[in-house]
C-alpha cells in the first residue's frame, strides 16, 4: 500500500509540472508574438541594447571629420594639424562669421549644403541621440551642430536677410594651401527680399527647427532662438519666393538647385515637429503638397532633394499620431515613403536597378556613396518607425517585407563602405587597415610646418601619402564596376564633404545598438 501511495504522489507531481510547463511555454509564445511583431523583427522595443562594437568604433571615427572642418576659433581642439582660421569671415558685413565648417577639400562655406548637414544631423541625434550616447558619441554631435547653428544665427541679421555663402570658390580653388594660412580674399553672398533664395532659406529654417528640439531639453534658451529664427526664415522663404540658382547665377557651378518646393515642404515639415502648430503641418497637406510633393514617385534624398526625407519624417506623424494619421494627403506621403523603401529592397519586384554588382546603391561617378548612405539612413529610420509601432510588413507590389529586411539592406551598405566591398578597403578614412592615403583635402595633405602661401600645389602632385590623417572623412567612393583610384587629383573618388558626414553619422547611429524611437521629438 505504502509503494502505491508514494507512485501517486509522483505520477501527481509529474502531471502538475507538464501542466505549468504548457502554461509557461503558451505565455511565452503570446509574449514573443505581442512584442516581437512580423516574425523574427527583433528588437523588442525598449531603451537601447549592447552596442555593435564595429558600428560603435566606425561612428566615434566619422564624428572626427566635423572637427576636421571646424573654422573659427577652435575649442578643445584634438586634431593635432588644425588650428584656428576664418577669423575674419564676415567683417566685411560687421558680422562674426567665422564659425561653421568648411564644405569639402576646400575652403568655402556653403550655406546650402551646410544647412542640409546641420538638419541631417539633428535627425540622427533626435532619433538616436539614446544610441549615441550608449556609445559615448551624443555630446561629439552635439557640439559639431551646435558649430553650425551657431554660424548661421549670425549669418541670419535680419528677418529678411541670409548670408549664404563665405569665400569665392573661383578664388578659392586657385589656391591649395592650410586654411590657417590661406590669405586669399573672403567676399560674402547674401539672400535678401530683392534677391530671394527660397531653397537656402527653406533649408536653414528647416536647419535651425530641427536644431532647437535637439537643444530643447539641455538650452531652452538657444532651443527659443533657434526656433525663432527658423520661423523668420521660412516666412521669408515662402513670402519671397525665387530660385538662388537663378537669382545667383554664380552658385550654379558648385551647389546648383533644381527647385525649392522640396525644401519648403521639408521645412514646414520640421516647423510642425518643433511647433506642433497645426498651420505647418496644413502647409504640407494642403496646396503645397499637392503642387511640390511629387507623391507616388520615388526620388534620392540629398542636399538637393529633400522629398524622400520629408515622406519619410512625415511617415513619423503617420505612425505616432492617431489625431491626423487618417489625413488622406499624410497617407500620401507614407506610400511614397514606402514605394521609396521598396525601391531600395533588393529583392522588391520594384527594386532600383541602380547598383553595384555587389549591390551598393550606385547613382553617380561624382560622390557615389552619397545616394547609398543616405539611403540607408532613411531605411534604417523607416524599419525603427515600424518596430516601435509594431507594424509588421510593407506591401511592395506581389511580396511583402518587414522592418528586419529593411534593417539588413542598411547593414548592407554600411557595411560595404566599412570595407565589405570588392576593393576590400574602407571608404571612411581611419577605419580598418586600409583606406584611402591620399584623400582630396588641402589641410591632410600639407604638412603643419610648410610654407605655401596659395600656390601649394607640390602638395596636390606629391606621390606621398598625406602626412595626415583626415579622420572619419567619408570619400566619393567607388564606380559603377567598383573601382577606386586613390589618388589627390581624382576629387570625384577622394574628396570628402561635410554632408556626406551628417549622413554616414546617421546611419551609423541607427546602427550601433538597437532601440525604440521616441514617440515624439517634443
Amino acid at each position: 500500500m505504502g509503494k502505491e501511495k508514494k507512485s501517486g504522489g509522483c505520477m501527481g507531481w509529474f502531471i502538475v509540472l507538464i501542466v505549468v510547463g504548457a502554461i509557461a511555454l503558451a505565455l511565452g509564445f503570446t509574449l514573443r508574438n505581442k512584442f516581437h511583431k512580423g516574425g523574427g523583427d527583433a528588437p523588442v522595443p525598449g531603451p537601447p541594447g549592447a552596442v555593435e562594437q564595429k558600428y560603435g568604433d566606425a561612428l566615434k571615427i566619422a564624428l572626427q571629420f566635423f572637427d576636421i572642418q571646424k573654422s573659427g576659433k577652435l575649442v578643445n581642439n584634438e586634431i593635432s594639424w588644425r588650428g584656428d582660421s576664418g577669423l575674419q569671415d564676415g567683417k566685411e558685413a560687421n558680422l562674426d562669421l567665422s564659425k561653421g565648417m568648411y564644405d569639402a577639400g576646400d575652403h568655402m562655406k556653403f550655406g546650402f549644403p551646410m544647412a542640409y548637414t546641420a538638419t541631417v544631423l539633428s535627425w540622427a541625434i533626435l532619433e538616436y541621440g539614446d544610441q549615441m550616447n550608449k556609445a559615448n558619441q551624443l555630446q561629439s554631435a552635439k557640439d559639431s551642430l551646435k558649430w553650425i547653428t551657431d554660424f548661421f544665427i549670425n549669418a541670419h541679421p535680419e528677418p529678411n536677410v541670409l548670408y549664404i555663402q563665405v569665400g569665392d570658390p573661383d578664388v578659392d580653388h586657385k589656391c591649395w594651401d592650410r586654411p590657417e594660412d590661406m590669405t586669399e580674399k573672403r567676399p560674402l553672398i547674401q539672400i535678401n527680399a530683392s534677391t530671394p533664395g527660397t531653397e537656402v532659406a527653406a533649408e536653414t529654417a528647416a536647419a535651425m527647427a530641427s536644431a532647437s528640439l535637439v537643444f530643447k531639453s539641455t538650452d531652452s534658451t538657444y532651443s527659443n532662438l533657434l526656433l525663432k529664427h527658423a520661423k523668420e526664415l521660412f516666412t521669408f522663404a515662402d513670402q519671397h519666393r525665387g530660385s538662388y540658382s537663378e537669382n545667383i547665377p554664380q552658385v550654379q557651378n558648385y551647389y546648383n538647385s533644381t527647385g525649392y518646393g522640396d525644401e519648403l515642404l521639408w521645412a514646414a515639415s520640421w516647423l510642425y515637429h518643433a511647433t506642433k502648430d497645426q498651420t505647418y503641418l496644413d502647409y504640407v497637406i494642403g496646396s503645397n503638397g499637392e503642387t511640390y510633393a511629387n507623391w507616388g514617385s520615388p526620388t534620392w534624398f540629398s542636399w538637393d532633394d529633400k522629398r524622400p526625407g520629408t515622406q519619410v519624417l512625415l511617415s513619423r506623424v503617420s505612425f505616432f499620431d492617431s489625431k491626423v494619421a487618417t489625413d488622406a494627403s499624410l497617407k500620401k506621403y507614407r506610400k511614397t515613403a514606402e514605394a521609396v523603401m521598396c525601391g531600395l529592397l533588393p529583392k522588391s519586384p520594384t527594386a532600383t536597378s541602380s547598383r553595384t554588382r555587389s549591390g551598393l546603391i550606385w547613382i553617380s561617378n561624382w560622390n557615389a556613396l552619397q545616394h547609398p548612405v543616405a539611403s540607408a539612413f532613411l531605411a534604417v529610420i523607416y524599419s525603427d518607425y515600424m518596430l516601435t509601432s509594431r507594424t509588421q510588413k510593407i506591401q511592395c507590389d506581389s511580396a511583402s517585407f518587414s522592418a528586419s529586411d529593411l534593417r539588413k539592406f542598411a547593414s548592407s551598405q554600411a557595411n560595404y563602405v566599412l570595407g565589405d566591398n570588392p576593393m576590400k578597403m574602407s571608404y571612411l578614412v581611419g577605419y580598418g587597415d586600409k583606406y584611402s592615403q591620399f584623400v582630396h583635402h588641402r589641410g591632410a595633405s600639407i604638412p603643419v610646418d610648410a610654407t605655401t602661401g596659395c600656390k601649394g600645389w607640390q602638395w596636390l602632385d606629391s606621390d606621398q601619402p598625406n602626412p595626415n590623417v583626415a579622420m572619419g572623412a567619408l570619400v566619393g567612393g567607388p564606380f559603377l564596376n567598383e573601382s577606386f583610384v586613390d589618388s589627390r587629383n581624382n576629387s570625384m573618388q577622394t574628396e570628402p564633404s561635410t554632408y556626406n558626414s551628417a549622413a554616414i553619422v546617421g546611419l551609423l547611429s541607427g546602427l550601433v545598438t538597437t532601440s525604440s524611437v521616441a514617440l515624439s521629438f517634443t
